[in-house]
């Protein structure tokens, strides 16, 4: 099964949306598309970092440098690479450090400093010009070597995305919300862009704030969020955090406490929620849990508290306390994010 990619629209031709989307999307898909097996991508050697350490199938160490814009210096940094991992040598269980090492630049174009730098260069350095390929409503990513032609291709499962329902009255999506959003389904994506237009439209005072590239909030700065948007790229998914009551805080006569919510859903419909105070946290879905061996399966107790390492499913929250009533729509949780929220400010 191939993983999924984030592409853009450039002019009349389509263009991964970021450097870390192409090397995404290469990474996972390596050994289908050159037949190399993937060791270790942005490995850090002597203070530099290599996007992608391969072997082929004699154990040859291979070293792939991508680059989704022309680059005049890929020649250098590629050359820098193998001075610095034939100096350290690590991995030597994996690697026969006896055979040469072979080094492959990836980028959609060539300057022409980079074919004067190869040619005046001990080292031997593929060039393989990269090109995603739209053919009726399918796309490809497409490798060609620059000196033989051989080309390699695989096709990019893509979702477009369609921001035309998006309201005029609010900022078009960032561009980092966009990347985010090609990887995800098509119900998932309007799901999304309906979450932001009902939290931009709610109140002037709430701003979409970036911050790094991993995270968008909404709120009045952090002293006063309503909603948390955040990509965890090893798994290509995109999570949503709402402050709603803690579900701990819910139980008996205790005094609501709103916190920040993780929410597990299934397209515009939420099926789970956890307390998740800050990052990512450890809860899993039970499903995900009976994936993990047994022998390295944790103790799993449920309960409401945030040190739970399983979600709260919909129905038992929305069932905690009256003033919680809500169906299992990410419409009605957002309704009472936005509720809590006003009643803070």
């Amino acid at each position: 099964m191939l993983a999924g990619a984030a592409l853009r629209k450039t002019g009349s031709s389509w263009e991964f949306a970021s450097e870390a989307a192409l090397e995404d999307f290469v990474w996972d898909n390596l050994q289908q598309l050159s037949g190399l097996i993937p060791l270790k991508r942005q490995y850090t050697v002597k203070g530099e970092i290599c996007d992608i350490l391969a072997l082929n199938e004699t154990r040859q160490l291979v070293i792939l440098e991508l680059k989704n814009t022309e680059d005049r210096y890929v020649v250098q940094q590629l050359t820098r690479y193998y001075d610095n991992l034939l100096d350290e040598k690590p991995f030597q269980e994996q690697i026969d450090y006896s055979q040469s090492v072979q080094l492959i630049a990836i980028a959609p174009s060539f300057h022409r400093h980079n074919l004067i730098d190869r040619k005046h260069t001990k080292l031997i350095i593929d060039f393989l010009q990269l090109t995603v390929a739209q053919i009726n409503q399918d796309f490809h990513l497409q490798l060609q070597d620059i000196d033989t032609n051989q080309i390699w291709s695989i096709p990019i499962p893509y979702q477009k995305l369609d921001i035309s329902t998006v309201s005029s009255n609010i900022p078009e999506p960032p561009q980092l919300l966009l990347d985010w959003l090609g990887t995800c389904s098509g119900e998932e994506q309007q799901a999304i862009l309906k979450l932001r237009e009902k939290i931009l439209s709610f109140d002037g005072r709430i701003k979409e704030e970036l911050e790094g590239r991993n995270t968008i909030r909404y709120g009045r700065g952090k002293a006063k969020p309503v909603a948390e948007l955040c990509y965890q790229s090893k798994t290509r998914q995109l999570i949503i955090f709402l402050w709603l009551p803690v579900p701990s805080s819910l139980f008996g006569n205790s005094k609501e406490v709103i916190g920040r919510i993780r929410l597990w859903t299934d397209g515009a419909s939420v099926t789970d929620v956890g307390h998740v105070p800050e990052g990512l946290g450890k809860m899993k879905l039970q499903s995900q849990w009976d994936a993990v061996p047994r022998e390295k399966r944790p103790h799993l107790m449920q309960s409401l508290s945030y040190k739970s390492l399983i979600p709260v499913p919909i129905k038992w929250y929305s069932n905690l306390r009256d003033t919680c009533k809500i169906s299992n729509s990410l419409e009605s949780l957002i309704d009472l994010a936005l509720s809590k929220w006003l009643a803070r400010t």
